[in-house]
């Protein structure tokens, strides 16, 4: 007797092209990745805002340059002092295991703001070498041959 194992890929059906579309589509409304966002804050006219939810301990450590430091925390309270609700916001946190910039988002679109999240975080910002900033400097680390492209700064997706 043979015992075949499903398939884990199709076990679950997949869904219709038309709901595909709709799918990733409502996924690159609300998320951005590192090499965009880094692309776009290189062009000097980003259109958007970038905010590091993390907090203060973490902002210290190293935050990207020219990110807002908002705590989740204190959105409530600071995000009105901080940012124009008329310009787009980009979340983000240390990772992809952290969900600190989705509750960021959150919090900032229940106020009225646009806005998308960073995946992968600071832990991918870096890993991808770009510039962080940290008490001692501006400065940015190798990228990490088996994360990102190790010739160029576009992974030509």
């Amino acid at each position: 007797m043979t015992i075949t194992t499903p398939n884990p890929v199709l076990s679950v059906p997949l869904r219709t092209p038309d709901d595909a579309v709709a799918y990733f589509s409502a996924s690159l409304a609300f998320h951005a990745d590192v090499s965009d966002v880094q692309a776009a804050l290189d062009s000097g006219e980003p259109g958007f805002v970038l905010v590091d939810s993390r907090g203060p301990g973490a902002w210290t450590q190293a935050h990207v340059p020219g990110a807002v430091h908002l705590p989740t925390a204190q959105i409530p309270t600071r995000a009105g002092a901080l940012l124009d609700p008329g310009v787009p916001v980009v979340t983000y946190c240390w990772g992809p295991g952290c969900n600190g910039a989705t509750r960021a988002a959150l919090a900032l679109a229940q106020r009225g703001y646009r806005v998308k999240e960073m995946l992968g975080g600071i832990e991918y910002w870096i890993r991808e070498g770009f510039a962080v900033e940290t008490p001692e400097a501006v400065t940015a680390q190798q990228a990490d041959p088996l994360t990102a492209p190790v010739r160029s700064r576009s992974c030509d997706c």
